[in-house]
């Protein structure tokens, strides 16, 4: 495990997981994977906080900090896309995260990023970092799956306990199966909730009112992670300036890369986000 005993920038809480593709290989997703590589390319040091088969190197060697809780098996997820919908299969799930594994150390991180995909994240761990900002994307937590591994959401069954802790909530309405009366319950709980739009952008929901900030143009050739990668700016940039709209506007910027490519293919470096910043084009 690396990086154990050091503080990490960015830790990341959640499976790493096998996502099964059509010629019956695999590629590493998740939020951990996403969200982790993406902070790292923006200059962060990032530990993840996972857990899954020892046969899977989840990331490059001295590059991110991993701590794995043993599993016998990873979490392997099956996505489906007609058109842009998703159809979503659970086909196995790794070992639950608790207090317990999380690192002394890392405790004192600035950003934390809870990131369930499989029910598989503690509660409990929101209060187990006092200093840091806590950005959660629940959708692991909004997700049920029956014996076939089919996936449809659920309301948040423990939302309120999460919701007392977080700093910034990211999520989609695809994460709520479209039901817009818990957008808004969300909504009047939240510090700070921001929904991702894909091309369209993003809302921002704060302070009693609402802002919605552009895409950038891209063009889209797998829209997997985006959502993870946007949250990932997001918290990044409220870090450093606790800027909600600015902070929306680099996360769009952020998102607009990954999707050029597949997979963490196309994760973009700063200087490249801070480019596009500058020069890119935004949607209509």
């Amino acid at each position: 495990m690396r990086g154990v005993d050091q503080v990490p920038d960015y830790v990341v809480v959640g499976h790493v997981t096998k996502d099964l593709a059509p010629d019956d290989g695999y590629r590493l997703g998740g939020t951990a994977t996403y969200s982790g590589l993406a902070a790292l390319r923006l200059g962060l040091q990032v530990g993840v906080l996972t857990s899954l088969s020892d046969d899977v190197e989840p990331f490059p060697e001295n590059s991110v900090w991993v701590s794995s809780r043993a599993s016998e098996q990873s979490t392997i997820f099956e996505n489906i896309y007609l058109g842009r919908e998703r159809r979503q299969y659970v086909r196995g799930v790794a070992s639950r995260l608790t207090t317990e594994d999380v690192p002394p150390a890392w405790q004192e991180s600035g950003i934390v990023h809870l990131g369930p995909i499989a029910q598989e994240v503690s509660p409990e761990l929101a209060e187990l970092f006092p200093q840091a900002l806590i950005g959660v994307t629940p959708q692991g937590w909004l997700r049920r799956w029956d014996e076939d591994g089919l996936v449809s959401p659920i309301p948040w069954p423990h939302g309120e306990a999460i919701l007392d802790r977080a700093d910034v909530i990211v999520l989609s309405l695809e994460d709520l199966g479209g039901d817009r009366q818990q957008l808004e319950a969300l909504r009047r709980k939240t510090r700070l909730l921001v929904l991702t739009l894909g091309e369209k952008g993003s809302l921002v929901y704060h302070q009693g009112g609402h802002q919605r900030v552009p895409a950038f143009q891209a063009h889209e050739v797998d829209p997997t992670g985006a959502g993870d990668v946007f949250a990932t700016g997001f918290l990044v940039r409220y870090r450093e300036t606790r800027d909600p709209i600015e902070s929306a506007r680099f996360a769009n910027c952020v998102a607009s890369f990954v999707v050029e490519g597949v997979g963490a293919s196309s994760l973009p470096t700063r200087e490249r986000v801070e480019e596009r910043l500058k020069c890119g084009r935004i949607r209509a």
